[in-house]
């Protein structure tokens, strides 16, 4: 198994409505380094508050072997070629080390937070941005174009001018963010995997998601087993028993927030968690972020939760995760990342599975 983790993720503050920290250069160089050293086989970059990309040639330059992505960037705002353009110079950077994650976002975030067009439903959309995408960089790599028409996005101009050319290494990895059957089959279709949101459960992934990237691998003549699907589950960690009544109750945080989002509503109506779907969406449009944990009872905790010490996380995460994912993040809260030799010794147990 893979693992990976996140710099500058979103905390519990956060989640809240209490806003984030700033960062700064210096920072993002030393934890880079830090999660190469201690043998973490990739680190990513969400797009929480801040931008995604910056972060990653400053990675790249201060490490040597991690792989480095986006988990996610946010595919609607920025054209096929903006996307292209930044994902192959990324990958050049970096020496081949680049994954571009992507996601959709939902309607109203695209729409009136990032001020742009919202031009029809996610999932086609999306199909089209992969196949536009595909063929850019086709061009790029080939001398001979190779264009693309769609319904919400058209290649049709190349000139040498414009064009950065081929590199040494392959395309960059594209994974796409899922968590529901379209876009879990549109990964098993046209990408090389799958970035689990946290907010499915290991249930629904099981029963739902996998089954609906296998169907799509198998239209494009592959097998599921070729996707590199990646599991971000929450993780309610303490050093200690008496720590982990806090770490539930911090996760619960983090959980309620996305679970209020009704595009995620079909994981909660798997379990037949309906009535706490719509509470937590009302609560949302009325502004009590910091009420919303208060809907998630410890049983709900524990579908979607690894819940553990310190000295049994390695063996409770493997159990959980194996046979489902290919590839773990482990988002550790701060106390937990501070040790390195507890790090480095559950990136490696993990490894081995």
């Amino acid at each position: 198994m893979r693992v990976e983790t996140v710099i500058l993720g979103p905390d519990t503050d956060q989640y809240a409505g209490k806003g984030q920290p700033a960062t700064n250069i210096r920072h993002i160089c030393e934890v880079a380094q830090k999660m190469e050293r201690l043998g973490f086989d990739g680190v990513t970059t969400p797009e929480a508050g801040h931008d995604p990309f910056l972060p990653i040639p400053l990675m790249a330059e201060h490490t040597r072997d991690i792989q480095l992505g986006t988990n996610v960037a946010i595919a609607f705002p920025r054209s096929p070629m903006v996307m292209s353009q930044i994902a192959w110079d990324l990958q050049q950077l970096s020496g081949g080390r680049f994954r571009l994650g992507l996601g959709t976002q939902v309607k109203a975030h695209v729409a009136r937070r990032y001020a742009t067009p919202w031009t029809g439903p996610p999932g086609p959309r999306m199909r089209e941005y992969l196949e536009c995408m595909r063929a850019m960089f086709a061009t790029f790599q080939e001398p001979k174009p190779t264009f693309y028409s769609g319904e919400h996005y058209e290649f049709s101009m190349m000139n040498p001018f414009f064009n950065p050319g081929p590199m040494d290494h392959a395309p960059p990895e594209i994974l796409i963010a899922a968590v529901n059957p379209y876009m879990a089959r549109l990964a098993g279709e046209l990408c090389d995997g799958l970035r689990l949101h946290p907010i499915a459960t290991f249930d629904f992934t099981h029963k739902v998601v996998m089954p609906a990237v296998d169907e799509g691998a198998r239209k494009s003549g592959r097998e599921g087993g070729q996707i590199d699907v990646v599991g971000a589950p929450f993780l309610c960690l303490a050093k200690d028993e008496a720590g982990l009544r806090a770490a539930m109750d911090d996760q619960k945080q983090h959980i309620a927030f996305y679970a209020s989002t009704p595009t995620y509503h079909s994981v909660l109506e798997h379990h037949g968690w309906m009535d706490t779907a719509h509470e937590l969406h009302r609560m949302t449009r009325e502004g009590k972020w910091a009420e919303l944990p208060r809907c998630i009872s410890d049983e709900m905790l524990e579908e979607w939760a690894i819940v553990a010490t310190w000295d049994d996380f390695a063996e409770k995460c493997r159990a959980r995760c194996e046979g489902i994912f290919d590839t773990v993040l482990l988002d550790l809260p701060p106390e937990a990342r501070a040790d390195e030799d507890f790090v480095r010794e559950t990136v490696s147990k993990l490894q081995a599975a």
